[in-house]
């Protein structure tokens, strides 16, 4: 096991990886902006360095900058989280050019998979159903249409070197598709420096299910059950709960074997999750997959009672993976609602500034990932999430209960954040039916995005 790691990375996930290498003996270094510089997970590493301004191009983005910190330091493993540098397949090139282990996967597991097209294409060939969609990126409108046309509207337009919503257009006849290519190119092109379009069926009204599988290097490979996260907005995910209220145990079964095929596909070591899409006829397709931890691993670990931080490094250490399929228990029901400062009465709009009162919920069932404490000042320069609430029950009526309780206990003020929206999330007679889609929010608030 490492003696000393960096995490390039901040906030809750810093912290939570903090956490977990205190428990394992490992000691940390963390690296801040100067915007950060009063973060929870500075004070809390071992070692801290300033690498950079505000901006995330500046820190957080600087790949000689944090090299430069690992060096200095003298740590034999940089851990990314998520977001950020987490994908980047460049950067985990460059730790192993400085013999530094990038906790997660190879430069060539996130080559193959952080390339939409090419990842579908690996699916196809592992023999898991995917979406139909265009065997290449689409470079032309006329290129654009002839999909269109053969497949049949609706279609989605989506950034090959995508995620998290950008690069994503749903078009439901020839003028709305011209206008969302040109869009949806130059939004990649701005996100990931990759302009790079394909397009998709578009499925109406679907779910979305994914799988955490883990990896090690001897191509023992495993998933630890789906959580469905099919509560987003704009694809950005708000709500995720495990086991899905959609699916049974033979559906979750097939699903889980798909996942492990995709998986073995590549060779893939460390942690990630195979996305799919679950359609109303009990149809699913291959999606994509996110080669990093999620932000809504809680949840896992709150069914399984397996640390998947701790697993990320001992998989990164070298050490074989300790379970084998059949060793994996699911218990209970886990939900995790992600707190945002934002409004959601206000389209959703960013509510940066200092938190003055801060009341944190607790008791049976309840954990909270968080970075803040009263008195700490919330950054517009990053993203607006500042906890995660995660609630277990024995089933998942329980498990909505003790999530309706913690909303009621949770107070942040003077800014505003998503607990409202949460609470009307958890009272809606869909959600507590287990009957919804991902236009859940939109019908929610009565309108379309």
């Amino acid at each position: 096991m490492f003696s000393k790691i960096l995490i390039a990375n901040r906030g809750e996930v810093a912290l939570r990886i903090i956490r977990a290498c205190k428990e394992l003996g490992i000691r940390t270094v963390a690296v801040y902006s100067q915007a950060d510089i009063n973060s929870l997970h500075v004070k809390l590493a071992d070692e801290a360095i300033c690498i950079g301004s505000a901006a995330s191009s500046s820190s957080y983005l600087n790949i000689p900058s944090i090299i430069s910190a690992a060096e200095i330091t003298d740590v034999e493993a940089i851990h990314p989280g998520y977001g950020f540098l987490a994908e980047d397949a460049h950067f985990a090139e460059i730790c192993e050019s400085c013999k530094i282990k990038f906790i997660g996967p190879t430069p060539e597991n996130l080559r193959r998979m952080g390339d939409k097209m090419m990842a579908k294409d690996t699916a196809r060939k592992a023999g898991v159903p995917v979406i139909p969609g265009s065997k290449a990126v689409i470079k032309t409108k006329e290129e654009a249409l002839k999909v269109a046309k053969e497949m049949g509207y609706p279609v989605i337009v989506k950034a090959a070197a995508g995620g998290g919503g950008k690069g994503m257009r749903v078009c439901h006849n020839d003028v709305r598709l011209i206008g969302a290519l040109l869009t949806s190119q130059r939004e990649a092109e701005a996100a990931f420096g990759n302009p790079d379009v394909y397009i998709e069926k578009y499925i109406e009204k679907p779910r979305h299910i994914e799988f955490q599988v883990l990896g090690d290097r001897y191509g023992h490979i495993i998933h630890l059950g789906e959580r469905d996260c099919s509560i987003q907005r704009r694809h950005q995910k708000l709500v995720e709960e495990t086991p899905s209220p959609a699916i049974d145990h033979k559906l979750r079964k097939k699903m889980g074997e798909c996942a492990v095929k995709c998986a073995k596909a590549i060779g893939y070591q460390n942690a990630g999750t195979i996305e799919f899409l679950f359609d109303p006829d009990g149809s699913f397709y291959f999606m994509e997959m996110n080669t990093r931890i999620q932000v809504e691993h809680p949840i896992t670990e709150a069914v399984t009672g397996i640390d998947l931080v701790k697993e990320q490094m001992r998989i990164a250490a070298g050490e074989r993976i300790r379970y084998k399929q059949d060793d994996i228990k699911f218990t209970g029901h886990a939900i995790e609602c992600r707190i945002n400062a934002e409004d959601p009465d206000n389209d959703f709009m960013p509510s940066p500034g200092k938190i003055a009162t801060l009341v944190l919920p607790g008791g049976y069932g309840v954990r909270l990932d968080t970075h803040v404490y009263s008195g700490y000042d919330i950054s517009p320069y990053y993203d607006s999430m500042i906890g995660k609430l995660i609630c277990r029950g024995k089933d998942r009526n329980e498990a909505i209960a003790i999530c309706k309780r913690a909303l009621d206990e949770f107070t942040v003020e003077p800014i505003k954040t998503t607990v409202p929206f949460h609470k009307r999330v958890m009272n809606s007679p869909a959600f507590l039916k287990g009957k919804f889609s991902t236009d859940f929010v939109e019908t929610l608030f009565g309108k379309t995005e």
